[in-house]
């Protein structure tokens, strides 16, 4: 393994794994989520990148918080922005991009360098080594809850791991406060859908608008998942 060495995949496994059962009753008592669609995990035989739309910080809970205990798909790595992005956002930059980041398994995607290869190595690497990947292709939480259009590297990463991209659609988190949660007033859900292998010719890398297409595609089935 040349990424992941023993500590980067260990201490995510083990800190997802250690407050799964929390999590897992924190959100059924709470957050009364419902989860659905994890039929469509068994057609995945290895791992995966998993593609969700983005409402909330809260988001990043919810999918290893919704598979089983010991998932073959622990632990899910996660693109983050990088550090810098964070600089002015009062209490996330003590926790956004830094040491707590990479324990649980998120690594900076690097903006504006206008080529899928060097802004996602990391995360190519993760997948190629066999973790399963988290990623929001929207880029942002929305604004105004609903599903925005895709940026094209969670197209890219399945072009070139070869590993299928599951759609996964989250509910019930947007403009969600603490407070409503902590008192029980939503009702979380997750679903998951069918597998998406991106096609390719041998050899041909498609263009930034074709990775696009396909990113929009992949938002497509999204947005027809059940809430």
């Amino acid at each position: 393994m040349k990424l992941l060495k023993l500590w980067y995949f260990t201490s995510p496994w083990l800190l997802q794994q250690l407050i799964w059962v929390p999590t897992r009753l924190i959100l059924i008592i709470l957050g009364r989520i419902e989860i659905k669609g994890t039929e469509n995990l068994k057609k995945v035989p290895h791992n995966a990148i998993f593609a969700c739309n983005h409402s909330s910080e809260m988001d990043v809970f919810l999918l290893p918080g919704s598979l089983p205990f010991f998932s073959r798909f622990s632990p899910i790595f996660y693109t983050s922005r990088e550090r810098a992005f964070y600089k002015y956002a009062g209490w996330r930059q003590a926790f956004y991009g830094g040491v707590f980041f990479n324990v649980w398994g998120a690594y900076p995607v690097k903006v504006d360098l206008h080529d899928y290869a060097k802004s996602l190595e990391t995360h190519e690497s993760i997948v190629r080594e066999g973790g399963s990947l988290c990623i929001f292709p929207e880029g942002r939480t929305t604004q105004d809850g609903n599903i925005q259009e895709g940026k094209g590297g969670v197209a890219y990463l399945s072009h070139v791991t070869g590993r299928p991209i599951v759609p996964v659609r989250l509910g019930g988190t947007f403009r969600l406060s603490p407070r409503d949660f902590f008192l029980g007033r939503c009702a979380l859900s997750i679903s998951f859908g069918e597998p998406i292998y991106i096609a390719s010719k041998s050899g041909v890398i498609p263009s930034a608008q074709e990775f696009k297409a396909q990113a929009n595609a992949v938002m497509d089935k999204i947005k027809k998942l059940p809430t």
